[in-house]
Formats: structure tokens, C-alpha cells, sequence
């Protein structure tokens, strides 16, 4: 079922959430780590009343915000310029930016080498980096996938069903309804373990698409040591 998009006002914010129907006879809000809200409610539940409910829950519901909110991607202002370090792999790498008449980025000995008949044009070397970044992300996040996948005792029952890279504000991953996984790209400059942890994560979502119970029972079996790296990716990443 299609899950219903609503509002309410507390103070001077107003409190976005997500409700979902199911047969049951309690409602239950949820803050999930994109800080989104999702309302899980009986069939028969009358908006008036959750939204009672969700204003009455609203200073827990904005604390559990704010605490999200600390460990979600920020992405730094970047000028592009020699000198400049950058991440990958959880390393910190100086760019190099040189004149040449091709143009390509390769990794050197610490450094992200950028060579561009243009180096006086930053908007160049953006564009330069930003597709390198990618490629090196589709390529090494599908060699994780196979890697994290036999972690599952049926692995073929946890594949999805196709992988996206995307540059996401609010968010590490998702796993879609249709069972797609989307990463996001600035995942690749986090370590490996960490970018593990994310795709695990998500992968467990093919099973158990909330993050109730049985997602971190599921979780802590195929991979026990995962709150040791989600707090290294929000360590690192910050």
C-alpha cells in the first residue's frame, strides 16, 4: 500500500511524515536515520487522530532529528585547485592538477593527478574528477555487492535486482520497493568496511523493509560488528 504524505505544525517547524496502513491495532512513529517520519498505522485510523498523535510525540520526534541528522552526508564547499585534498577509500589524497593536451585523472603515489589542457578552469577539473569518482564508484561498489552478498546464508535471495550511483543529499543508500539499490556516490570516498556496512544494510532491506526488530536481528547475523563501522563512516565522513 502507497504510503500517505502529510504535515503538521510545531512552533515554528513543520513536521513532514510518511503513513503507512497496515493491519494492526496500535499506531507507531518512527524516525528513521534520514530523519524522515513514518507513521505505522491501523487500516482504520482516522487522520485526525494520528496527526493528534504525531503532534503529541513532536519534541521526541524533532530530538531523534536532530540526532540523525549529525551523521548525515555533508558535502564540503570544493574549489577544484591544486593542493586541495580529497577522499577515497577513506584516504586522504592531494590533487595535482597539470596541462596536457588529454585529459584523464589517475591516482599517483598520494595524489589525484588531474591532467586537463585547461588547468586554469576549475569548473573543468570538477567535471574531470566528479566522472572519475563515479566510474571508480560503480565499479568498486559492484565488487562489494558480490563480496557482501555471501554473507547471506541464500545470497541469490538478497541480489537486487540493479544498482544505481547517485550524489544524494540526506541519505548513504536505499533499497527501492522494486528491490534497486542506490548508493550514493560520495560513499566511495568512505573506507571499505564502512561502504560494506551500507550496502549490508540495504540489502538486508530486501527482507525486512522497516527497521523494526527483526531488520537488526537480521543485521547483527550477517554482519555483527556493524555498529563499529557505522561509526567509523560517520567519523570519517563528517
Amino acid at each position: 500500500m502507497k504510503a500517505e504524505q502529510h504535515s503538521v505544525q510545531y512552533g515554528e517547524h513543520r513536521i513532514d511524515f510518511a503513513i503507512v496502513r497496515r493491519e494492526r491495532t496500535t499506531l507507531e512513529i518512527a524516525v528513521e536515520p534520514d530523519a524522515s517520519v513514518v507513521v505505522a498505522a491501523p487500516l482504520d485510523a482516522s487522520l485526525v487522530a494520528i496527526e493528534e498523535k504525531v503532534r503529541k510525540r513532536a519534541a521526541w520526534i524533532r530530538r531523534q532529528q536532530r540526532y540523525f541528522i549529525q551523521f548525515l552526508p555533508r558535502t564540503p564547499d570544493r574549489r577544484y585547485v591544486a593542493g586541495e585534498t580529497h577522499l577515497y577509500l577513506g584516504r586522504q589524497y592531494r590533487l595535482n592538477v597539470a596541462s596536457h593536451v588529454q585529459a584523464t585523472v589517475k591516482l599517483v603515489r598520494g595524489f589525484i593527478v588531474v591532467q586537463t589542457p585547461t588547468p586554469e578552469r576549475t569548473e573543468v577539473t570538477r567535471e574531470l574528477v566528479e566522472g572519475w569518482y563515479r566510474q571508480r564508484a560503480y565499479s568498486k561498489f559492484a565488487e562489494r555487492l558480490e563480496v557482501n552478498l555471501l554473507r547471506f546464508p541464500a545470497p541469490e535471495d538478497f541480489r537486487p535486482k540493479g544498482l544505481i550511483v547517485r550524489q544524494l543529499r540526506q541519505r548513504w543508500g536505499s533499497m527501492s520497493p522494486a528491490s534497486r539499490l542506490l548508493l550514493n556516490r560520495r560513499l566511495i570516498e568512505a573506507p571499505i568496511d564502512a561502504i560494506d556496512y551500507v550496502i549490508v544494510h540495504e540489502l538486508c532491506h530486501i527482507a525486512v523493509p522497516h527497521h523494526g526488530p527483526e531488520f537488526f536481528e537480521l543485521l547483527d547475523r550477517v554482519l555483527p560488528d556493524w555498529p563499529k563501522r557505522k561509526h567509523r563512516l560517520e567519523r570519517v565522513m563528517a
